[in-house]
């Protein structure tokens, strides 16, 4: 009998000491819990700059260009009417003030670092308003899109600060030598970059 009520003893102990075990550790789980707090990312900042080009030079060449500017990446979408066939060039030039009949109140191409004239990413140089040449069509449309990092909209680096100055389209192709401009011929379409 009396190892009968010792066996009894021992396995209530344990059984005693296991429950209060399992307390214990569900107690520990439930102190050590973290509180996890999920930050809402923010959305990168988007600033858009849309811009009208009017006729200059007696042509009928209009159009508008839409700037994005996005996670430090600055993308220009234009479309062009009132065109003769072909190629024609596309810069930016260093004031916005297109009041001049010819658009030469724009003066000279864009370019903050002194560079020599040239294609967009010319190991020799070019000027940061040296976009390039676009295609027209036979009924007088063109378009182009362009992005690069080296442009700023409202930024106060100013030799990537595209607002103040103007775009200019011209009646020729740029041929990417002549200098200053690239002989692009006269300046048909003019639009102020302004905010």
């Amino acid at each position: 009998m009396k190892t009968l009520q010792l066996i009894v003893l021992t396995f209530l102990s344990i059984t005693i000491f296991s429950c209060k075990g399992e307390k214990k550790e569900e107690k520990d789980q439930e102190n050590n819990t973290e509180t996890v707090t999920v930050q809402k990312q923010e959305e990168p900042e988007t600033k858009t700059l849309e811009i009208t080009l009017e006729p200059k030079s007696d042509s009928k060449a209009v159009g508008k260009i839409v700037f994005t500017e996005s996670e430090g990446m600055v993308t220009m979408v234009a479309e062009l009417t009132g065109l003769s066939e072909g190629e024609h060039a596309i810069h930016i030039h260093e004031k916005a003030d297109c009041s001049s009949p010819d658009g030469k109140s724009t003066g000279g191409h864009w370019n903050p670092t002194m560079e020599p004239h040239g294609s967009w990413g010319a190991k020799e140089g070019y000027h940061k308003g040296d976009i390039g040449n676009f295609k027209v069509n036979a009924e007088g449309n063109g378009n182009i899109t362009f992005a690069t990092n080296d442009w700023c909209i409202g930024c106060d680096d100013p030799k990537k600060n595209i607002v103040g100055k103007a775009i200019i389209v011209h009646q020729g192709v740029d041929d990417f030598k002549s200098q200053p401009s690239g002989a692009a011929g006269s300046r048909i379409s003019c639009g102020a970059i302004i905010q």
